[in-house]
């Protein structure tokens, strides 16, 4: 994992939050959902099945604390996940909170709205309380 690297779609689009033990953690740069993206940081792998048995069962249990701390912070009504790849070869999966109320709903957020980004001062707020409820639900280890 030393020599891991983001695609760069995913580095331009996502705010590095933290890493987990196996999955890097982004949020998303679009004000409209809150959305993070879990990236496990090996390298040439596409799908969750590439991934070893260890491997996936360590996905799973981070995928679990995301998605916990998402609901718990922002009181969703549903929380989509998604491994798409067809734009991005690089195994990612998203999971973002939808409300009956946002832009979308019920329809899918892929590729339907231009991403509104965060102002800074959303940003930071956005960051920092991600950050706080990950660390509820499971340490973040923070880039020295």
């Amino acid at each position: 994992m030393t020599d891991f690297v983001l695609h760069p779609q995913l580095a331009k689009d996502g705010i590095w939050l933290g890493d987990f033990e196996l999955c890097r953690v982004l949020l998303i740069n679009d004000s409209q959902f809150p959305w993070l993206v879990l990236v496990p940081m090996e390298d040439d792998i596409a799908d969750i099945y590439q991934l070893d048995n260890c491997q996936q069962a360590q996905f799973w249990r981070e995928s679990k604390r995301v998605s916990e701390a998402l609901m718990d912070l922002y009181q969703g009504d549903k929380l989509n996940l998604a491994a798409l790849g067809n734009v991005v070869p690089q195994l990612h999966v998203h999971h973002v909170v939808r409300f009956h109320d946002d832009p979308l709903w019920p329809q899918a957020i892929w590729g339907q709205l231009p991403l509104k980004a965060y102002s800074p001062e959303q940003r930071a707020k956005q960051v920092s309380q991600i950050q706080q409820a990950l660390q509820a639900h499971w340490q973040v280890v923070a880039e020295s």
